[in-house]
């Protein structure tokens, strides 16, 4: 148990909530000044022409955005990965005609997914310093039967959108 007075010095640190109130709206003013310029250049609106001249259908624009997923949480962190591919999938997902809540929540879902998938997997190697006696090989190894069960999540909500919406249909 980690003692109160840690987590007193933690919580009330000035750098801490210094740094806080100077990089959060830094961060999120560089998000929309960055979706601002993707309207700016019609990027959103080409790859809608994109899927369209090559007749995709939906359901293999979402595996790609997935797989596009994926891939970025080998080398992004959670947050900029979000925050640098929103602006860009959020209108192509509107085009399609899904729900923007359950594409929400496929994005949650894939990007948990990419920081756990070798070779970074991010957490793992937070795992990993917890853990410094046990090898990153045998952590990775531990995680497999966690990123099986994830997605076989992820397949399950985009074969059935209606799993992620039950919820947010009985609040509203």
């Amino acid at each position: 148990m980690v003692p109160l007075a840690i987590l007193t010095e933690a919580w009330f640190h000035p750098p801490l909530w210094v740094h806080m109130a100077v990089w959060g709206p830094v961060i999120l003013i560089g998000a929309m000044m960055f979706a601002n310029y993707i309207n700016y250049t019609s990027m959103p609106g080409d790859l809608r022409d994109f899927v369209n001249r090559f007749e995709l259908s939906p359901l293999t624009v979402i595996a790609a955005i997935c797989l596009i997923y994926i891939v970025l949480g080998c080398v992004l962190e959670s947050i900029s990965m979000i925050l640098l591919t929103v602006p860009v999938f959020y209108p192509l997902v509107q085009h399609l005609g899904y729900d923007l809540v359950w594409f929400g929540v496929i994005v949650v879902v894939v990007t948990e997914i990419s920081l756990i998938t070798p070779p970074v997997g991010m957490n793992v190697f937070v795992l990993r310093t917890l853990l410094p006696d046990v090898p990153t090989g045998t952590v990775f190894r531990g995680v497999l039967p966690f990123i099986v069960a994830d997605f076989f999540r992820l397949s399950l909500l985009v074969a059935f959108p209606v799993i992620s919406l039950l919820l947010p249909r009985y609040m509203g």
